[in-house]
């Protein structure tokens, strides 16, 4: 008897068992899909429970009088109060409602709590943390606030609150704190600060490059690591025998460091009225962090009576960090500036907390921190802090080397930017904007200002150190006084510049000052590519308007392919080791126009080819865990790669057998690299078939939690050296790095922006302003914010925040 798939089942075991084994996985398969189904059922429903309120009235406790809150098309709020006791209680209260998590994310991060709700798998973290000692810098600078910012910040931590015990008491807490399985503590006004300290952290300084050519010196030869230097420093063989002299083991730090993006940075620029068609200043800013599910910045309009201004902000801050009012515009990007350095400690055989300063032990001071751990005991976690700093490179806690480092860095000690913050809106003129400048200490950043009345500007600011001896290459001995700051730049000193007659002024993280400056700055300038690429589309039209600087914040012109490829591929001709597909990918870079535009296949294999020379000309000697570590790496294998190409040698091209060997070595393996993704057929290679965004939210981590969090994947075009900055993981492709927020200002009507926040304002999951931003984001779109009444109030979504009974009863 034949079945009816023509094979007799009684003697066919290998069919039985087939089918034995797919009937397991299907109901596997069903099981696993009825959990999701339920699980995704209640995450529905728990986040459907914790949408905020935004229609309607509702008392808060606190209030003075009421406030109105009218939520735009896009989601962004726009607070109108009577006072600013009641506008920073309310934008409290607001930001909590969209971003609650994200806020207690962010300072969980910066104190070095995430264990607490994450576990074990984040306690190195929080020990770097600690050590760091964001939170307790964060505490000596609330310390020097005004009584008026002291205020500011009390009334925003008060809104916070109320949102938190309104959302514990109904059960609407955001879905995130249920998955996790806890309650946020009360906000405190230093959680603000944390999150300032957080981002200095993340913008502020060059420590990562010390240690890396610190540990460098102790692997090759002198004249290898020098070559690696910024700049070839005075005595150099002697400065890196020195550093041979005091070995480290740095094992622990290398492992644990949490390391900033090094590509962290922003594009801004401002153009005067005789070169815009509206006859008034332009201003456009994009600033360059960290891409995620919810986006790190937060659009507000905040109004009070001698209040109107627009912009974004951190969640969990008050004020406007970027923005406008009915007179001006300001944006900054990162001035790379060297702002912090390592010092090698001597400690004293007998006393392991005690460290040598001009022949004498000094007892450094000790902070014992617990950190709780979820699921297990808490931690109990030493940190030292020397005359210079926090003892960093011991996160084991294993302080029986002989030598230790240590970390100064200007956001270590006590700060005023929020302050600055809370008075950039209330200024009228360049004077006023920067007379609140003085107030903005760390992270050193470049400010770029235009006002109505015609002014254009530009300004480095932020406090940078002098220094006694030494460039900030290095480690340096803090034994002696020798390498000590001495004081910063004066004030009245710093890099500015009014009214150019160019008629535009444009940062990219660029060298910003000529030799003749009489300061050190840094030593680590970004690429040139953005900064020229602005300044090229800049001076190619007499008169721009809005939509050009729109245009220009999403260009995807290569200006380093302009630069590098044809030397490159002159490399290759002719060469008989050229496979068949080597030739195809070479053909398809050869006719490619320098866009690095999604659909194109060449922006690929250029991207991957770069990424080969930096593994071929760095490794074995640059291991991975000092790869890391390797600041400004881009630049210095640029650097290489037009002496060689030019012809002048190089040791570590020209020991690996030349610029001809490196280039087809490192262009096969990026070749490969292709293959192995996209097929043997270059034809159909696509740069955005790789290189996507896919705003990644905390939890999105977590399978198959990234289906509920994370937005859709979409294909991106350009890159991390183009003007619509790009930049991306080198393993996945996933583009985490990019102007989260766009912004372009025409002076000409003050009350309105064009803005793009991707991927949208809520934090909330089932908000309708969650992913709305995703297409307008990776198109280049934008929307129209207002600060119009008759504008924004158009929308409907009105809520009125009103005083609570009890308050009431209490002012009585």
């Amino acid at each position: 008897m034949m079945s009816a798939t023509g094979m007799n089942p009684a003697i066919d075991p290998v069919s039985k068992k087939k089918r034995g084994g797919w009937r397991v996985v299907w109901i596997t398969a069903l099981i696993l899909a009825l959990l999701l189904g339920s699980v995704s059922g209640i995450a529905y429903w728990i986040a459907r429970n914790s949408l905020p309120l935004i229609q309607g009235k509702l008392e808060l406790e606190g209030l003075q009088q009421p406030v109105s809150v009218w939520r735009d098309v896009n989601g962004v709020p726009h607070i109108e109060a009577r006072n600013e006791h009641d506008l920073y209680l309310a934008q409290g209260y607001v930001t909590a409602q969209d971003r609650l998590f994200q806020m207690d994310m962010m300072r969980r991060l910066g104190s070095g709590q995430l264990s607490e709700i994450m576990g074990e798998q984040t306690l190195e973290r929080d020990k770097i943390f600690r050590a760091f000692g964001l939170r307790r810098a964060a505490e000596a600078s609330l310390a020097v606030y005004s009584a008026d910012a002291k205020n500011v910040l009390e009334w925003y931590a008060q809104g916070v609150n109320q949102y938190i015990r309104q959302a514990q008491a109904s059960g609407a807490l955001p879905v995130e704190f249920r998955l996790l399985g806890y309650k946020p503590a009360d906000w405190e006004p230093v959680d603000s600060l944390v999150i300032g300290k957080n981002m200095a952290y993340d913008l502020g300084g060059h420590w990562t490059g010390q240690a890396f050519r610190y540990q460098l010196a102790q692997r090759v030869s002198p004249e290898m690591a020098l070559e690696l230097f910024p700049s070839y420093p005075e005595g150099g063989a002697l400065i890196i025998q020195a550093l041979k002299d005091h070995p480290i083991d740095l094992k622990a730090m290398l492992a644990a460091a949490v390391i900033p993006d090094p590509l962290n940075g922003s594009n801004n620029w401002v153009v005067s009225g005789k070169k815009s068609v509206s006859g008034k200043p332009m201003l456009a800013n994009d600033p360059h962090l960290q891409l995620g599910t919810p986006s790190i910045w937060y659009e507000t309009h905040l109004q009070a009576a001698e209040l109107n201004v627009s912009g974004v902000v951190f969640a969990g801050i008050p004020g406007i960090i970027l923005g406008y009012n009915q007179h001006l515009a300001w944006g900054v990007t990162n001035l790379n500036p060297d702002v912090q350095d390592l010092y090698i400690e001597k400690r004293n055989p007998d006393n392991p907390n005690e460290f040598e300063y001009m022949g004498k032990w000094e007892p450094a001071k000790l902070y014992d921190e617990e950190i709780k751990v979820k699921g297990k005991p808490a931690v109990t976690y030493q940190v030292a802090v020397t005359r210079h700093g926090p003892i960093i490179s011991e996160f084991a806690q294993d302080n029986q080397q002989d030598l230790a480092l240590a970390l100064r860095w200007t956001a270590l000690e006590p700060t005023k930017e929020l302050e600055a913050f809370q008075r950039f809106g209330k200024t009228r003129n360049w004077e006023e904007f920067k007379e609140a400048l003085t107030y903005f200490d760390a992270p050193a950043q470049n400010f770029v200002f235009a006002s109505n009345d015609g002014t254009i500007a530009y300004r480095a600011n932020g406090n940078i150190p002098i220094r006694k001896k030494g460039s900030s290459q290095v480690p340096v001995p803090g034994w002696t006084d020798e390498y000590e700051w001495t004081g910063y730049i004066p004030w009245e000193e710093l890099p500015t510049t009014v009214n150019p007659p160019t008629g535009y002024i444009a940062t990219a993280n660029n060298k910003v000052v000529d030799d003749s400056y009489p300061y050190h700055i840094t030593n680590t300038w970004s690429e040139p590519y953005r900064e020229a690429r602005i300044q090229q589309v800049l001076e190619t039209k007499e008169l721009l308007q809005a939509e050009d600087l729109q245009k220009l914040q999403f260009d995807r012109h290569n200006l380093m392919a302009e630069e590098f490829l044809e030397g490159l591929l002159a490399e290759l001709r002719n060469n008989a080791s050229l496979r068949s597909i080597d030739q195809e990918a070479a053909e398809l870079l050869q006719a490619w126009n320098k866009e690095d535009d999604a659909e194109q296949g060449a922006p690929l294999v250029f991207a991957f080819w770069m990424r080969q020379l930096e593994e071929v000309i760095f490794k074995p000697e640059v291991t991975d865990d000092l790869m890391k570590l390797f600041e400004n790496r881009e630049s210095v294998r640029d650097a290489l790669l037009r002496k060689a190409l030019a012809g002048t040698p190089t040791l570590w091209i020209d020991g690996k057998g030349g610029i001809e060997k490196i280039a087809l070595g490192s262009f096969q393996l990026a070749v490969d690299q292709a293959v192995s993704l996209q097929g043997k057929d270059p034809a159909k290679w696509q740069w955005g078939r790789f290189h996507q965004v896919k705003f990644a939210h905390p939890l999105g981590a977590i399978k198959p939690l990234d289906l509920l969090f994370n937005a859709k994947a979409v294909g991106m075009g350009g890159s991390k050296v183009t003007v619509g900055m790009a930049g991306w993981d080198a393993n996945t492709g996933d583009m985490n790095l990019g102007g989260a927020w766009r912004t372009v200002i025409d002076l000409a009507e003050p009350l309105k922006s064009f803005n793009v926040v991707g991927p949208g304002q809520s934090g909330q999951l089932l908000s309708p302003w969650y992913h709305d931003q995703v297409d307008a984001w990776t198109t280049g779109k934008y929307h129209e914010t207002s600060m119009d009444p008759g504008a924004y109030r158009a929308a409907g979504h009105h809520l009125e925040l009103v005083p609570a009974a009890a308050t009431i009863e209490n002012t009585r």
